[in-house]
């Protein structure tokens, strides 16, 4: 296994800060690869080394949280639902800047759509060990409720400054869930 040389990982770490800042300024649409190149001090050729466009830019970004999510929630899983869910939102908290900037940002409204289809397939995973298949809910139409209404809930929390702790939110969430689930 090769390592990365630090240059390499210095320079695309100043190019996500650089993009995330400015999607707290402005518009995604009106960003250009200038204006990540002047904030992250590196020059345009670097940004093109790493990267196609702002586009594989973000979508880079996105999968690289979208990933570090998931690795979360895989070992949250194994826990009940409040707790789980306390783990995902101190995960959510931790990485505030970068998901309150996803859903706000009306330049990035696919991280919502991605950050859906990931709690779909999660909540899909996790309904498949514990759903009664007798249960008069059909599994897909429940799996895309609780998965809505969960983005829903991280959406309004993260956008509104986080007004209750973790614990609050897992807490009221967690419930939630089971009182679904049973």
């Amino acid at each position: 296994m090769s390592k990365v040389d630090r240059r390499i990982l210095k320079s695309q770490e100043a190019i996500k800060r650089a993009i995330l800042e400015l999607m707290t300024e402005k518009n995604f649409d009106q960003i250009t690869i200038q204006d990540i190149s002047d904030r992250a001090n590196v020059s345009r050729k670097t940004i093109y080394l790493h990267y196609a466009d702002k586009f594989d830019l973000l979508d880079k970004l996105i999968e690289e949280s979208i990933d570090k999510l998931r690795e979360v929630g895989e070992a949250a899983c194994e826990l009940d639902w409040k707790p789980a869910t306390q783990v995902c939102f101190e995960y959510l908290e931790s990485h505030y800047p970068f998901f309150s900037t996803m859903l706000a940002n009306k330049g990035a409204p696919y991280f919502r759509s991605r950050f859906l289809k990931y709690q779909i397939e999660a909540f899909q995973n996790e309904l498949r060990k514990t759903h009664d298949r007798k249960n008069a809910v059909n599994e897909e139409i429940t799996v895309q409720f609780v998965a809505s209404a969960y983005v829903g809930v991280v959406e309004w929390w993260l956008t509104n400054g986080m007004p209750h702790p973790p614990r609050v939110m897992a807490d009221q969430v967690g419930t939630l869930f089971e009182a679904l689930y049973e």
